[in-house]
């Protein structure tokens, strides 16, 4: 079995002032489409639940939970 591809996507924690979310979650790459345009919701593989409203730029922060997650699974495709 290999590992889910995933993508930083944002869900905020808090709001920020300029409503900037504070942290980004990493979700399965393959349901980012699906959730952007049907308006379903996306699991983070911290167990956080939400619809993808935007996508993380370089150097946003993630969530730590994440990304202890991300950093043990494996390389694979989906």
């Amino acid at each position: 079995m290999s590992a889910p591809i995933t993508e930083v996507l944002e869900r905020p924690v808090e709001e920020t002032s300029d409503d900037t979310p504070k942290l980004f979650h990493y979700v399965r790459k393959a349901k980012i489409a699906e959730s952007a345009v049907l308006g379903t919701h996306v699991v983070a593989l911290c167990g956080e639940t939400f619809p993808v409203t935007k996508a993380a730029k370089p150097g946003s922060p993630v969530c730590p939970d994440c990304e202890r997650i991300f950093k043990t699974l494996r390389p694979g495709t989906d």
